[in-house]
C-alpha cells in the first residue's frame, strides 16, 4: 500500500516550474538548437523593420552612430556568436571567416556616418549565423569537441579583439591629432 503524499506546509518552498522549451534547449547536445546566436543576430542586425519596406535594421547600425564606443559594444556582442561557434566545435577556417566578417563590420563602423549606413547592409552577425548554421547542418555527425581547438580559438579571438581595439585607438588618435592641428591652424596658433 503506497504512502499518502506528505502535505505541503505554508513555509515550504516547492520546486520552480521549468519552461519545457528552455529545458530542452539547455539540455540539448545538438548545437543547431542553441538559441544564443540566433537571438543575438536578430537583435544586432534585424530587430526593426523599416516602415513600408521589408528591410530590417538592428542595434548594430544604431550603436555605430556613437563613434568607437558603439562599434566596440556591438562587436563585443558579436563575439558571443563566435564563442557559441567555438563551443559547437566549428572548424578553424569557418571560424576565421566569421571573425573576418566581424572585423570588417568593426572597421567600416569606425568611419563616422558611413559606418552606420554600411553596417545596415553588411549585417556581419547574420552572415556569421548563416555560416554557423550551414556548418552545423553539414557536419552535425562530425562535430568534435577539442579542448585544444577551443582554447586556441579563444586565444585567436582575444588576439583579434585586441587588434581591433588597437586599430580603433590608433585611428581615433590620428583623427584627434589632425582635428586639433586643423583648429590650431585656423586660430593661427600653429605656424
Amino acid at each position: 500500500m503506497p504512502l499518502p503524499p506528505p502535505e505541503l506546509k505554508v513555509d515550504e518552498v516547492g520546486p520552480p516550474q521549468i519552461n519545457p522549451i528552455a529545458a530542452r534547449l539547455a539540455a540539448s547536445k545538438d548545437p543547431t538548437e542553441r538559441a544564443t546566436a540566433r537571438v543575438l543576430a536578430k537583435y544586432l542586425d534585424e530587430l526593426l523593420r523599416v516602415p513600408g519596406t521589408n528591410f530590417k535594421i538592428g542595434l548594430d547600425p544604431i550603436l555605430a552612430l556613437i563613434p568607437g564606443v558603439g562599434d566596440t559594444v556591438a562587436s563585443g556582442a558579436g563575439v558571443i556568436i563566435l564563442l557559441d561557434a567555438l563551443r559547437s566545435g566549428i572548424s578553424i577556417p569557418v571560424f576565421l571567416r566569421m571573425a573576418l566578417n566581424m572585423g570588417i563590420n568593426f572597421l567600416i563602423g569606425l568611419v563616422p556616418g558611413f559606418g552606420a549606413a554600411a553596417s545596415m547592409f553588411f549585417k556581419s552577425n547574420t552572415r556569421n549565423l548563416r555560416l554557423l548554421t550551414a556548418w552545423q547542418a553539414g557536419n552535425k555527425d562530425g562535430v568534435k569537441r577539442s579542448t585544444l581547438r577551443f582554447y586556441l580559438g579563444i586565444l585567436l579571438l582575444f588576439a583579434i579583439t585586441l587588434g581591433m581595439l588597437l586599430i580603433a585607438w590608433v585611428f581615433y588618435t590620428w583623427l584627434f591629432y589632425h582635428f586639433i592641428q586643423t583648429i590650431g591652424h585656423a586660430l593661427g596658433l600653429v605656424g
